[in-house]
C-alpha cells in the first residue's frame, strides 16, 4: 500500500468518524430539553453537518452537489434563527392615565405571565 492510498483511507475514515459524532450529539441532548428546544437544536445541528457535507463535496470536486448541500445548510441555519427569536422573552408594558401599572412577560407572540407594578 502506497502513501497515497492510505492518506486518502484515512482522510475518508476521519470524515466518516466526524459525520457520525455529528448525528450523536442531537440524540444525546434530546432527553431533557422541550419539543421547541429540541427542534431548535436539530436545525443548528443540521446545518453545521450539511455545511460540513457541502465543503467536503467542494473540496472533492462535485459543485453541483456542494451547492445543494449549501442551499439546505442555509435553509436549515434560517429555520434555527427563526426558532432561536422566537425563544426571546420581552415585555409588553400595560399603561392606565400615561403610568406603567404592569407587563406581560412575551415570548414570541404568546403571553407567558402578567407582573404588576404596585
Amino acid at each position: 500500500m502506497n502513501l497515497m492510498n492510505y492518506a486518502n483511507r484515512l482522510y475518508r475514515t476521519a470524515n466518516l468518524l466526524g459525520l457520525s459524532l455529528l448525528a450523536l450529539v442531537p440524540a444525546t441532548q434530546s432527553h431533557a430539553q422541550s419539543a421547541r428546544q429540541n427542534d431548535k437544536n436539530l436545525m443548528r445541528n443540521l446545518g453545521i453537518g450539511l455545511g460540513a457535507v457541502a465543503v467536503h463535496k467542494a473540496t472533492t470536486g462535485k459543485p453541483k452537489e456542494a451547492l445543494v448541500y449549501g442551499a439546505a445548510a442555509a435553509y436549515a441555519g434560517k429555520k434555527y434563527e427563526d426558532r432561536r427569536k422566537e425563544q426571546r422573552t420581552w415585555r409588553s408594558y400595560r399603561t392606565q392615565k400615561g403610568k406603567r401599572v404592569g407587563y406581560w412577560l412575551m415570548r414570541g407572540k404568546q403571553r407567558v405571565r402578567y407582573v404588576a407594578m404596585r
